[in-house]
């Protein structure tokens, strides 16, 4: 029995800073050794803005004016809004903008973001085709970082670098912002070794020629890197094209937005198992096995730490202190997230926090995956109490 739980336990411990450690050094490791170049030149082609949106009224005029002050040539620039049978101010608001070129696409049913995505791209001109949301605020100059890799043949998807805002200074957008900062060290390393597995779905563009018409409940901007790879292409990273964005204020928003993202993520990794084959996808399995299923499966291997330490804390001193730390860790989550109730902020307990809350997402996601739970229409996640403060 002893021996039983140790293996547990040390398995465990090895798949756990496989995920968060090893992997991370692979990828440092081969990109360093082996980076796979982009051939890049100058290009201006005609590009297709694509702005999905469900009633997103309090943000689609400034989103529109930025997108106008893009830094490209007017008459190779279309800039499509692709409501999903939005019921506030947001159609009403694309019309006010139709006399300076943007156009309105409304669903017939609401059938979610890559419906309405799906919807847009077959009517849309450009040959390359630029994603975005209503509440990103882009640099003037994206279009002209994303579009020189595009000379190379062998690319097909470009994604650019979020910026995460914490404008109000809360303990949630403070984790979310160092979260962001870890992935995008994983996204320029990937990006180098062989392909990214995902774009940030706000700043992320595609050949309209490669571009694949995907089902109703798939995460996007998670699964057209695959799209991508399938086709023999590569998604690359262009850290040089930003966007900015608000982080979400509240535990209960992040958690409902990371449990959405998840659910899908895990519809999309059931679908496409076969490029978990390295001998069917290369090093492009690697990735996805090591990037998504290992760190959606960190809640079981922290829960299986936990009871081996329980188990084997009568017999060792080391596994007492394992447990005793493990039990203050979620301890200090909780009590951040008691204080916050009070609006108490303690910048200690920003990242047990927001580990606890995205593991518990994967758990809850995991859950909802298994019990034929699909995601499709999608609500915008904002906290209205206040008005943005943001400054970009």
């Amino acid at each position: 029995m002893k021996l039983a739980t140790e293996t547990i336990f040390l398995m465990s411990a090895a798949a756990l800073l496989y995920t968060y450690a090893g992997y991370p050094l692979l990828l440092f490791i081969l990109s360093s050794l082996r980076p796979r170049s982009v051939r890049r030149a100058e290009l201006t082609p005609s590009v297709s803005v694509i702005i999905t949106a469900y009633n997103e009224e309090h943000d689609l005029a400034a989103k529109l004016e930025n997108t106008l002050a893009l830094d490209h040539p007017r008459k190779l620039l279309e800039i499509i809004v692709a409501s999903d049978c939005s019921t506030d101010r947001t159609d009403e608001i694309v019309h006010d903008f139709s006399a300076r070129g943007v156009k309105l696409i409304r669903q017939p049913a609401r059938l979610g973001k890559t419906a309405a995505q799906n919807a847009a791209v077959d009517q849309a001109r450009g040959d390359i085709i630029l994603f975005s949301d209503a509440t990103s605020h882009y640099q003037p100059d994206v279009i002209r970082k994303l579009t020189p890799s595009f000379a190379d043949p062998t690319i097909g998807c470009v994604s650019g670098r979020l910026v995460y805002v914490d404008a109000a200074h809360t303990r949630v957008g403070r984790g979310a912002r160092s979260y962001w900062s870890y992935e995008t060290f994983l996204k320029k390393h990937e990006s180098r070794a062989c392909s990214l597995i995902g774009a940030s779905g706000c700043l992320y563009a595609v050949r309209k020629s490669a571009y694949v018409s995907l089902y109703h409940e798939a995460c996007s901007d998670f699964i057209i890197a695959t799209k991508m790879v399938e086709q023999g292409l590569r998604a690359v990273y262009e850290p040089n094209a930003v966007c900015f964005e608000e982080t979400n204020r509240r535990p209960d928003e992040e958690l409902k937005m990371r449990v959405r993202v998840i659910a899908q993520t895990f519809t999309d990794l059931w679908r496409h198992r076969a490029m978990m084959n390295p001998f069917k996808s290369g090093f492009y399995a690697v990735q996805l096995f090591s990037h998504k299923l290992m760190r959606y499966f960190v809640p079981f291997f922290l829960i299986a730490i936990l009871v081996a330490s329980a188990v084997l804390a009568n017999e060792s001193r080391v596994y007492l202190v394992l447990l005793v730390a493990q039990l203050a860790g979620c301890l200090s989550a909780f009590t951040a997230w008691t204080l916050e109730q009070f609006g108490v902020r303690n910048r200690l307990l920003v990242l047990p926090q927001y580990f606890v809350l995205a593991n518990l997402a994967a758990l809850i996601a995991f859950y909802e995956f298994l019990h034929g739970e699909r995601y499709a229409s999608w609500e915008p996640i904002r906290d209205r109490a206040q008005p943005s403060a943001a400054k970009f």
